[in-house]
Order: structure tokens, then sequence, then C-alpha cells
């Protein structure tokens, strides 16, 4: 079964003026999924936008490996004080037990999360860097610029996650 899953973010920019650095997400992001190839379940899988599958972490006994997923839209809302973002990702989900865990499936994990990637450019510096927000942070989330210390942006609700279809 195709399934869709809906991730929207808000960040609230700190710099503008000389100190603009550039802050910018990233086209690529990891969201538990659970997998039906690997037949287990709240695997990280990293999604980069453009290619036509994603990669799945596994485990031990499983090596990384493609699987059916994608990202089908990436949708950026800059205004002067915050930032936006709304990604629909579609993977194909199938029904099954995963046996190491005991547990039955889910088309959305059952506790889901995202990792979301952004970059930036530090004036001062003259260097790129990159930070990321994730559900399962204690907010409010404040991150600064890893060269000149900066504050840059802060994450005053978690990623959310919907399933679409």
């Amino acid at each position: 079964m195709l399934r869709s899953v809906e991730i929207t973010a808000e960040l609230t920019n700190s710099l503008r003026g000389e100190s603009f650095h550039n802050l910018h997400w990233q086209k690529k992001l990891e969201l538990s999924l659970d997998c039906f190839i690997c037949q287990r379940t709240g695997r990280t899988t990293s999604f980069q936008y453009g290619q036509e599958y994603a990669l799945c972490s596994a485990d031990s006994e499983h090596p990384e490996h493609p699987t059916a997923a994608r990202i089908a839209a990436f949708d950026i809302t800059d205004e002067q004080e915050r930032t936006a973002l709304q990604v629909t990702v579609d993977y194909w989900w199938a029904p099954f037990h995963d046996a190491k865990r005991n547990q039955a499936a889910a088309a959305l994990s059952l506790t889901p999360w995202v990792r979301l990637y952004l970059g930036y450019y530090c004036p001062q510096a003259r260097q790129s860097g990159t930070f990321s927000i994730q559900t399962n942070m204690i907010r409010p989330v404040r991150d600064s610029c890893g060269h000149c210390d900066q504050p840059l942006a802060t994450s005053k609700d978690a990623p959310a996650i919907r399933l679409l279809t």
C-alpha cells in the first residue's frame, strides 16, 4: 500500500542585517518507519530530495538497504521573522510482524520521530555550517553558529508528523 506522511516544522529566525547567516533548510531528513523489506519496526530511514528511494538503517543483523520511499514534495516558506517547512514523504508499506520485537508493523511507526537538517553561512568566519532539529528534543531549542556563536534560530514546537493516507 502506498502511504503518505506530511511533516511540518517552523523556526523563529534570530539574525537579520549584518549578522545574516543565510539560514536554509537542507533537502534531506531522517524519519522512523516500519520497513517491510527487513521486517523491522522503528527503523531510521534516510531521505534525500530527488532520490527515487530512501535508505533503511536496518540493524546489526541486516545491512543498510534501499527501501521504497521518497520525498514527494519539499516546500519552504521564508518570512522576516520565521522559516517554515512542509515535506510530503511517500513510501510503500505492507503488514508484517517484527519477530525480534514481537510486535506488528504499523503504517506509521508507533512512536514516530523525524530529524530535519538546516544549513547556514557565517559571514564573519566565511564558512558554512549545519545543525538539525528533531521531534524528541526538549523545547524550546536554540541553535547558534558554530563559528561565531551568534544565535541563529529557535524551535518552539516539535516538528509535526501526520499520516495522510
